[in-house]
């Protein structure tokens, strides 16, 4: 199951890798499907990055995904 979390470029690899950030978390991604900078949100799907998201887009995405975390917390805490 994919989530679509994003992701930010924290480092460029060889071999078409990098290092995604994921709020603290980092693991490295193929991003030969597209062509990162330094900084820029990616998705991930099975190790590779398949697009790149302007960061408004990424961050209100992350935004929803703490909505629904904190939804299933409520309603899960008693």
């Amino acid at each position: 199951m994919c989530l679509a979390i994003p992701g930010q470029v924290v480092e460029l690899k060889e071999d078409h890798m990098a290092m995604v950030d994921y709020g603290g978390t980092r693991r490295e991604a193929n991003v030969m499907y597209v062509q990162p900078v330094i900084g820029d949100w990616v998705i991930v799907h099975a190790g590779f990055a398949l697009q790149i998201l302007d960061e408004e887009d990424a961050k209100e995405t992350l935004a929803l995904w703490d909505e629904a975390i904190e939804a299933f917390k409520q309603e899960n805490s008693g």
